[in-house]
């Protein structure tokens, strides 16, 4: 189903085939159809077994034909990932070594297939982030190679520690209509081109194409060996309506679970494409499809307003937005002596965050404490933590939901003061100077080298850059650009 949303939303069946066939030379053969479940439009992608299959193969077998195909390293190392994950589960389940387990569905050549076609198809839409909600495992029971066994199956039960599940049964008088409440959607697959691209506009995260997954794991089915009953034929026969069963299957989950960062609703972005994907069941009033969104991260937006001599809307952001999504870290501490907090505020920065301040508090039995707190982007976060942990004496660090930062551009203008240099930072938006600002630390130099007082400094240096057209409310020069951020004093990043 993946498989299928990820070519319908634009990946290369070709491509895909290449790859696979890269893995099980000969062996299978990828078909796209078009099929209609619960009166939605889908594109259903079958794996059509050309040779005799053993079907059961040791994770060790299955790993030796990942890591001896001539496949992408971004594609193997996600299909090892997964493979892994299933092999870690099984192990669990039947109590044995993960080197040792015998894959039995999952290590058919159908479901190899299906592993390495999702990779391939999530590296040629260039997704780098993958996000998805809660997964809809099902409910009843379901026949497995060991027998029949309850909904989740004991894998599936493994691979969702963790993870947000709901059982995606339907309530009520309509039951058999299997219908869902509004809670239980699909999931987001960011095809996150971050540069950002990984995070900066073109994130590569490919937030230029940030897959949001849009998964339905309500209806997961992630076939997982069920396809290969399927002649392929369309329509698929109905399910019974009161016949749930397994909603979620163990190459499924593993997918999920090794491809996707993290879960919950969609984020905030802008989507630029859409593929649904059909499992080989047709439930009557429940399209059994996984949905995936790709898109790009949206950062803040340039409030309306009549357009700059540029086409920018004044009073935003201008050109420079930084780190527009952060998260903050915060921790109360009652016992550290106070002349240790200059030290770590500087270490939280150095660590990744781009502020942090002291809020004087009153804790439990009159206690008089400071809240650290700290602003960084999600990927410093472990890091901002770690330093908190390692320079305070509190044993918690609360992580609070991604917060929208907005930030005007800063340009670092040198002007000169009785000789020294002082660096001004001018704030500014797309068309208008908001503040402009003495660097401080600059001017304390500059009375000791000048032997004038900081105060004398400071107002000429203010003067300085007012003569220079550095003014608050004044329309920005055409010379002014953002200077390097390592130009920057740290406390400005």
């Amino acid at each position: 189903m993946l498989l299928g949303a990820l070519v319908d939303a634009g990946a290369d069946l070709a491509v895909v085939q290449r790859a696979v066939d890269a893995v099980v030379p000969g062996a299978v053969r990828l078909e796209r159809s078009e099929v209609m479940r619960a009166g939605l439009r889908a594109a259903k992608v079958d794996v059509v077994v050309l040779v005799d299959d053993p079907q059961h193969r040791r994770w060790t077998e299955v790993r030796a034909m990942l890591t001896g195909a001539t496949l992408d390293p971004l594609t193997r190392t996600r299909a090892l990932d997964a493979f892994a994950r299933l092999a870690q589960a099984e192990g669990r389940v039947h109590g044995t070594s993960p080197e040792d387990v015998h894959f039995h569905e999952v290590g058919a050549l159908d479901s190899i297939a299906d592993v390495v076609g999702t990779c391939e198809a999530l590296r040629l839409l260039d997704v780098g982030t993958v996000s998805a909600t809660a997964i809809a495992v099902g409910a009843g029971r379901a026949r497995v190679a060991h027998g029949d066994v309850p909904v989740p199956v004991p894998a599936v039960a493994e691979l969702v520690l963790g993870w947000p599940v709901t059982a995606g049964v339907p309530t009520g008088p309509d039951v058999g209509a299997h219908q869902h409440p509004d809670d239980e959607r699909p999931d987001h697959g960011h095809r996150d081109d971050h540069t950002h691209r990984d995070h900066d506009g073109d994130h590569d995260h490919d937030h230029d194409d940030q897959d949001h997954d849009d998964q339905d794991h309500d209806d997961q089915d992630h076939d997982d060996g069920s396809d290969r009953e399927h002649d392929g034929t369309d329509p698929a026969a109905a399910a019974r309506p009161r016949q749930v069963g397994e909603l979620a299957t163990p190459t499924g989950v593993a997918l999920v679970r090794a491809l996707a960062t993290s879960a919950g609703p969609v984020p905030s972005m802008t989507p630029e494409a859409v593929g649904v994907g059909a499992g080989t069941k047709d439930v009557p009033g429940r399209p059994n499809v996984v949905r995936v969104v790709l898109g790009q991260l949206a950062s803040p937006r340039p409030a309306p307003g009549p357009a700059g001599p540029h086409g920018d809307a004044p009073g935003t952001a201008g050109p420079r937005d930084e780190t527009p999504q952060v998260v903050q870290l915060e921790a109360n501490v009652d016992d550290l002596d106070p002349r240790l907090w200059p030290g770590v505020l500087a270490a939280v920065l150095d660590a990744g965050a781009v502020d942090a301040w002291l809020t004087p508090i009153l804790m439990k039995k009159g206690r008089p404490a400071h809240t650290v707190h700290a602003l960084c982007p999600a990927g410093a976060a472990d890091d901002v933590a770690t330093t908190l942990f390692a320079t305070t004496s509190t044993i918690g660090v609360r992580q609070h939901a991604p917060l929208h930062r907005r930030v005007l551009g800063r340009t670092w203008r040198a002007v000169d003061v009785g000789g020294a240099q002082v660096r001004v930072k001018v704030a500014h938006d797309a068309v208008v100077v908001r503040q402009v600002t003495p660097e401080f630390d600059d001017v304390v130099a500059a009375a000791a080298e000048l032997a004038l007082p900081e105060r004398i400094i400071l107002d000429r240096a203010r003067l300085a850059a007012d003569e220079a057209g550095l003014r608050v409310g004044s329309a920005l020069q055409e010379d002014i650009q953002d200077a390097p951020l390592d130009a920057r004093p740290q406390e400005d990043r």
